[in-house]
């Protein structure tokens, strides 16, 4: 039996807002707890309530949880906007809203992503037996390509300018984790879980351990500007529990993703970078792996640092991808003409 919302346009959309829906600007729900409240207003039974809010708790880091409910929120939103009741919908639907998701003009990477939450979704109330399919299941995607990121990169030398200000003239908490952001590719909501005890050493290196997406925990190598920056943070900052948030603020709180947000955007404006207002945590990761692609090192290693599952995730990043100058043939060339005179010369 299907229990999901037999009313979908129920009252969360105003008979206006029905009409007028674009799927661009602020999400229906905010947060996993919007998402929930959202579905009881349409009418979803306790069942299903329950159900989404596994599917959600499922996800270890709170980035994650709240990144999904909006994603799937806009489902429910174009479900009431055309009166298709969600416990009813086919791949026809399914592939209706992708259509209107290509209209609005958004990133190829953000359409992606708004279908593969509606999937993921439907997929776990089929498995809890809530639902009786999952309409977005071998749906064809928009293929996403570096050039439909909507990121902004920062060049070695802005990441450079960027840094050394930070150094100078910020507080010792921002340059230290500006130099881990830069220096490790890993996602803002990992760092700012970080406890201190998270800091070590394995191998001769000096580690950081994180909660990566997936619910994995991995160890990143901390270079050693990221370290002095480090300790020169935890000097200031006095003597913590091994359990204490890494990174707080000034009245002891955890650090949150928009305070960190608002402080690269300042930071950059005051460093005189380009576009500095468009830049966002994700820009440091974005940065390292165009960075490290261009300058040769190979996509088995960024893969590794930036925690891809599919190489194809990571070769995005690679603007140089097919210039002409980077053929292995090139290398080819060289080895065959070592053979060839080492041959000559017997």
């Amino acid at each position: 039996m299907v229990h999901l919302p037999a009313v979908p346009q129920a009252t969360f959309l105003q008979p206006a807002a029905k009409q007028q829906l674009t799927l661009r600007g602020t999400p229906p729900a905010s947060s996993p707890t919007a998402l929930l409240e959202l579905l009881r207003q349409a009418g979803a039974s306790p069942a299903v309530v329950e159900a989404t809010s596994t599917w959600l708790a499922r996800r270890k880091s709170e980035h994650s949880r709240t990144a999904y409910a909006k994603d799937a929120s806009w489902w429910l939103a174009w479900c009431a906007a055309s009166d298709t009741n969600p416990a009813a919908a086919r791949a026809l639907h399914a592939d209706q809203y992708a259509a209107r998701l290509q209209e609005t003009q958004l990133s190829k990477a953000t359409q992606a992503r708004r279908l593969a939450a509606a999937s993921s979704w439907y997929e776990y109330l089929v498995r809890a037996e809530v639902a009786e399919r999952n309409p977005f299941a071998g749906m064809d995607r928009p293929s996403v390509s570096a050039d439909d990121s909507s990121t902004s990169g920062l060049t070695p030398d802005q990441l450079g300018r960027l840094l050394n200000h930070a150094r100078n003239h910020e507080s010792a908490r921002t340059y230290a984790l500006l130099a881990v952001l830069a220096t490790t590719a890993a996602r803002v909501g990992s760092i700012l879980t970080a406890t201190v005890g998270a800091l070590g050493h394995d191998e001769g290196h000096q580690v950081i351990r994180l909660n990566t997406k997936g619910d994995h925990i991995k160890r990143v190598v901390l270079v050693p500007l990221a370290v002095a920056a480090l300790e020169r943070y935890l000097a200031e900052r006095g003597e913590a529990d091994s359990d204490a948030p890494l990174f707080i603020t000034s009245k002891g709180k955890p650090l949150d993703e928009p305070a960190v947000l608002r402080l690269v955007r300042r930071v950059a404006k005051a460093a005189g970078v380009p576009q500095g207002e468009r830049l966002s945590p994700h820009s440091f990761r974005h940065s390292y792996a165009t960075t490290l692609l261009s300058r040769g090192v190979a996509l088995a290693d960024v893969q590794d640092a930036m925690g891809h599952a599919d190489p194809r995730t990571t070769r995005r990043y690679d603007r140089a991808a097919g210039a002409l100058h980077r053929s292995p043939s090139y290398r080819m060339q060289d080895e065959l003409t070592k053979a060839m005179d080492a041959q000559a010369g017997e």
